[in-house]
């Protein structure tokens, strides 16, 4: 068995500090908005299972068919001997690329969620016993980001279309960050959900038994079972638009009267308008050309492109320069 070992570089109250600032800035701003990242707790973290099965939902099932066909070409041509995977979760789908890389030393996971680093690194270390180690990293890796010191070359996973809930100045910053960690020949493997026809994109975020609508009002529980807020989920209504200038669907949750929400541990009334709308996600899709630019500026070149066999998602390589 590999050995498993964990790092935390996030202070115990790091989640519950992150939490109240998002909300206080969010939710005084205009519009007013949340961070997607507080949907999963582990209740929102179930609903997205449940969504990833869902008919509608193809990114994942896209995102799975690539790597499934492609993990032995992106091995060979990353010749990776440490694999970091940002916002690894399970590891679920980095396991067809770990089985991939012969050569693998060292696979680093990191998340925020040290019992999901926990579970999933224990196991990949029974599963992978030729694996010189797997050290799980409980931190944000949307700021800093020590990593261990490990045999290059080095592969960071950004998978699942994650990328597209950053803003373009924050999609900027955060590649840039990643670069950072990168030597030059390393590489980056992004997931990136791709422009296509609005009804399937609005389906995938809008679903007929209402999964997607659970899992985005989940946010308003957290905050509530977090800071003492008296939301009610059912006075508001899930909505998912397609913004044609921006090339992104945003989730929101349109209050359905006037109504103020109280939060304790804010010392904050919020008042909302009927119809007013909190914005909770923003996903964007992506084109190959502006992908490329995005990289390219972040000091990244594309050097591989794989799509599933309809054109929906995209896996790219880019090597450091």
């Amino acid at each position: 068995m590999s050995p498993f070992r964990l790092t935390r570089t996030l202070p115990e109250d790091a989640a519950g500090a992150a939490l109240r600032a998002d909300v206080l800035a969010g939710l005084t701003g205009s519009p007013k908005t949340l961070p997607p990242k507080w949907f999963y707790d582990a209740r929102g973290s179930e609903l997205f299972e449940e969504i990833t099965a869902l008919p509608e939902y193809y990114p994942t099932r896209a995102e799975r068919e690539i790597l499934l066909a492609r993990s032995g070409e992106i091995a060979a041509v990353s010749g990776a001997r440490t694999l970091v995977e940002l916002g690894s979760g399970s590891s679920e789908k980095t396991r067809h690329l770990i089985a991939a890389l012969d050569g693998l030393h060292t696979y680093v996971p990191v998340d925020v969620s040290e019992s999901a680093l926990t579970g999933a690194g224990r196991a990949l270390a029974a599963e992978r016993p030729g694996l010189e180690e797997v050290h799980a990293l409980v931190a944000d890796f949307t700021a800093e980001l020590p990593l261990p010191d490990t045999p290059g070359p080095r592969l960071v996973a950004f998978l699942g279309g994650t990328i597209g809930n950053l803003l373009p100045a924050e999609r900027a910053a955060f590649l840039a960050s990643v670069r950072a960690l990168l030597a030059p020949g390393d590489a980056l493997l992004l997931g990136t959900d791709l422009v296509k026809d609005v009804r399937t994109l609005v389906r995938a975020y809008d679903d007929a038994a209402g999964v997607t609508a659970a899992f985005n009002k989940n946010v308003l529980h957290v905050v509530d079972r977090e800071l003492g807020a008296d939301f009610d989920p059912d006075a508001f209504d899930h909505v998912a638009l397609w913004d044609a200038e921006q090339e992104w669907i945003e989730m929101r949750l349109r209050s359905r009267i006037a109504q103020s929400v109280k939060i304790p541990a804010l010392e904050m009334v919020v008042d909302f308008a009927e119809g007013e709308e909190l914005r909770t996600e923003v996903s964007a899709k992506f084109r190959r050309e502006g992908v490329r630019a995005e990289l390219s500026a972040a000091g990244l070149e594309l050097s591989r492109w794989w799509t599933d066999g309809e054109g929906r998602f995209a896996l790219s390589l880019s090597v450091a320069r």
